[in-house]
């Protein structure tokens, strides 16, 4: 062991918290395996050898974006070539896919939206339960939420906004949009996004009402090891108030999401390598001791590096997907982006762990095909 790491070490296994000093002499580190048997000696005392997965779906409403942050090629401009925006029966249509495959959650994300009207996001998520009710809508990053407070003239009212979206059918907020929470990385890579006090706010508004979140990271661009050390300390933070405050609902996971190059902007970057993604991970285990989940989002570090990561603090690797277009990986057009519940479930076993379907909130699944229900509850019929 790297003498480097010995009071890392000592403090992991006396179940103590890291401070600043620990995560920079993580990220200086070389020796990642002994991060990587650190973050598994906390994950094996969190989760065992369970590891999560769902079935969901995602769906972005549309790629119209008033801003242009220079790392994003998902985002258009209104009469740009590709730009698209979902009508609701485009919504009943991705819902009514979400039933047939016994979807348990879906994802609902998009640009910033110059034109759609606050309305247009209840009837999206009333459209949904329309055709599904009993799916979980995981919808609207912070950076979306502070947008439909400004086209709904409420500025400052992000309780309300989050209130009116709840009784449309919000089930809990996902972790986009925070991108690295450093100014410096902020004015040159996504100038005009929300900075982090702000997403951390919204956050703390969606936990007071009892919206279930998660967090993420965009790392392997122009930021820092101390940009990526300082943002997991304010995550980490903001959840020690939640359970200190006495919340309903917290931070359930954070996925770092490494940064894709695709045709954005910053397209001369190489992105992080595959050791910079496990090191990641498994730190991001190390920080955050107050966040109960660690997931690698299949979709942009590829399966097989998913598989690696749960030797390296990871104990959830998402779920199905399906249809996903603001980032792909392998450098091809594609959206679809797809795995089966047979596939997700081999590759958990394959690296010697026990799968175990989740729903949003991290509760057991039952499934019989299409048809599921949460452990110990009646099945849910989808019909097909």
């Amino acid at each position: 062991m790297a003498s480097d790491l010995k009071t890392i070490a000592e403090k992991v296994y006396g179940g103590e918290r890291l401070d600043v000093e620990d995560g920079r002499a993580l990220f200086a580190s070389r020796d990642i395996r002994e991060i990587g048997r650190l973050a598994h000696v906390v994950r094996q005392r969190l989760h065992g050898d369970t590891t999560y997965y769902n079935v969901n779906r995602h769906f972005n409403y549309s790629n119209v974006c008033a801003l242009s942050c220079k790392f994003c090629d998902f985002y258009r401009k209104k009469d740009q070539a590709g730009a698209y925006e979902y009508s609701l029966d485009d919504v009943r249509q991705q819902a009514q896919l979400a039933m047939e495959a016994g979807a348990t959650e879906i994802h609902i994300v998009g640009g910033l939206h110059p034109w759609l009207p606050f309305e247009y996001y209840t009837d999206l998520m009333q459209a949904v339960h329309e055709v599904y009710p009993e799916l979980h809508i995981k919808a609207f990053t912070a950076v979306e939420i502070v947008h439909l407070a400004r086209i709904s003239k409420r500025g400052k009212d992000i309780d309300g906004v989050l209130l009116d979206l709840k009784e449309a059918g919000l089930g809990s907020l996902p972790g986009g949009g925070a991108e690295v929470f450093d100014d410096r990385c902020h004015d040159a890579a996504f100038k005009g996004k929300i900075r982090s006090d702000r997403w951390i706010d919204v956050h703390r508004s969606a936990h007071r009402l009892g919206l279930m979140s998660n967090a993420t990271i965009l790392y392997g661009h122009i930021e820092s090891h101390e940009d990526r050390l300082q943002h997991l300390l304010m995550l980490r933070e903001s959840q020690d108030e939640a359970i200190e405050k006495g919340y309903p609902a917290r931070f359930q996971t954070v996925i770092p999401l490494p940064f894709i190059p695709g045709r954005s902007e910053m397209s001369n970057l190489p992105g992080p390598t595959g050791l910079d993604d496990l090191k990641m991970l498994a730190i991001s285990r190390l920080m955050l001791d107050n966040l109960a989940h660690v997931k690698a989002f299949w979709i942009m570090q590829t399966l097989e590096l998913a598989q690696l990561s749960l030797q390296f603090g990871v104990d959830d690797i998402d779920g199905t997907v399906v249809w996903y277009d603001i980032t792909k990986v392998k450098g091809d057009t594609s959206t679809h982006q797809e795995v089966t519940v047979n596939t997700l479930r081999q590759t958990i076993y394959e690296a010697g762990f026990e799968p175990v379907e989740r729903d949003t909130l991290y509760r057991r699944i039952e499934r019989d095909g299409p048809n599921w229900r949460l452990a110990g509850s009646e099945m849910v019929g989808t019909g097909s």
